[in-house]
């Protein structure tokens, strides 16, 4: 799909006045990914698969995300992305579930909140739009996303070496909680309280 498809997919599919498609200062618009949006998905995912090589760090390097998990994503609701106002190209994707995360329940450590919670998985960013504060303002829309929900928690979990995420993280107020496990790999464990401004 070209630039100019992708933009007319946009505007017929998300009109502004639909779901959390509001513009900001910065004209980026949060909404629900669609089957359309995969190929520039994916373009997105493999840059940030590379950055992580190039960087050696081990988080993303079997294969994972691939285009299967990511048209799950999509197909279940989880699939979300900041996009251009102007063009509607993908500028960042993340998974933002609301329903749990098995691995969570056995932390090696303690959660700050008992209740439900959000999370995100899968957060990527353009390579074009990188040190521009795109995951930053990913995070800040699904916090309000959360909010507007009546959720109160945002879990989150990243590797040990990835230094960008864990930058995020601290900057956006999340504690680190403790560790989780997905099979035979750990990951640090994050979580922030939310309130409303």
């Amino acid at each position: 799909m070209t630039k100019k498809d992708s933009a007319r997919h946009f505007v017929a599919t998300w009109p502004k006045n639909r779901y959390l498609c509001g513009m900001t200062h910065d004209q980026l618009l949060f909404r629900p990914a669609a089957e359309a949006d995969l190929g520039r998905i994916m373009e997105i995912i493999r840059a940030a698969q590379a950055r992580m090589r190039a960087r050696g760090s081990s988080q993303w390097q079997n294969g994972y995300p691939a285009a299967t998990d990511i048209r799950r994503d999509i197909e279940r609701g989880y699939g979300h992305l900041l996009a251009e106002a102007e063009t509607g190209l993908t500028v960042a994707y993340g998974a933002v579930l609301f329903e749990g995360e098995p691995a969570y329940e056995a932390i090696e450590g303690r959660w700050l909140t008992t209740g439900p919670y959000v999370m995100v998985h899968r957060l990527a960013v353009a390579e074009e739009r990188l040190r521009q504060g795109g995951a930053r303002r990913f995070m800040q829309r699904v916090e309000a996303l959360a909010l507007t929900r009546g959720i109160g928690s945002f879990r989150v979990d990243t590797n040990f070496d990835n230094a960008g995420m864990l930058a995020l993280l601290a900057e956006a107020g999340f504690v680190r909680c403790g560790e989780i496990r997905y099979g035979a790999e750990h990951r640090e464990a994050f979580e922030k309280v939310l309130r409303r401004q």
